[in-house]
């Protein structure tokens, strides 16, 4: 799927040894609209980030010169918010807790099907505010207006919790826009933080 005109394209850098899975991942995201570039050497990986605006890196873990942990420490350097996927064929613990340690967003396991990897993309993207949906667009601007109203007025997800008779855990899923609110939630929502509902859509 193309992404929507008035959305900009997101960069997708892939780091990965084996050119051909770079070049089969190449072919399906930009089949799907995303910009791509991929890097078979890994030891590339800081000047690509400094210089590419990049949203979302690749990461295969074993790479002969470098591996995906070491090349993940030196992107944090550079860039702390970038978005890291790690993919493997040997897949461990050990690897997926470091991963994790250095904010990696999620780890994929080779080999796997498009649609894990979409699915898995459409999170990632999701996380980090690149929602390609103005659906998504949508829910991304009402979590952020809950979420600013909130903390202008000083109350914790707890005591929003209470006011609005909603769990901490769905506020924080809509403030996240990882969950679409219904009208009814929106509304206590709007009531607890003494707003109308439309205010919670801010300039849509």
């Amino acid at each position: 799927m193309a992404p929507m005109p008035d959305l900009p394209a997101v960069r997708i850098l892939i780091v990965d040894d084996d050119k051909t899975i770079c070049e089969f991942m190449q072919t399906l995201l930009e089949k799907d609209g995303f910009q791509v570039k991929t890097l078979s050497d890994p030891t590339l990986v800081e000047d690509e980030v400094r210089s590419g605006g990049y949203h979302i890196i690749i990461l295969d873990l074993m790479m002969p010169k470098m591996d995906g942990i070491e090349a993940l420490r030196r992107i944090r350097k550079i860039d702390t918010d970038i978005a890291v996927v790690m993919f493997t064929g040997f897949p461990n613990l050990e690897s997926a807790v470091a991963s994790m340690k250095l904010d990696a967003v999620d780890y994929i396991k080779k080999p796997f099907n498009a649609d894990e990897f979409r699915e898995v993309l459409s999170r990632v993207m999701l996380k980090k505010g690149l929602a390609r949906e103005p659906e998504e667009q949508l829910h991304r601007v009402i979590g952020d207006t809950i979420r600013n109203l909130r903390k202008e007025k000083d109350l914790t997800l707890k005591q929003m919790a209470r006011r609005t008779g909603l769990s901490v855990s769905l506020l924080s899923q809509i403030e996240r826009a990882e969950s679409s609110a219904s009208i009814s939630s929106l509304y206590k929502i709007a009531l607890a933080l003494e707003s109308r509902i439309q205010d919670l859509f801010g300039d849509f």
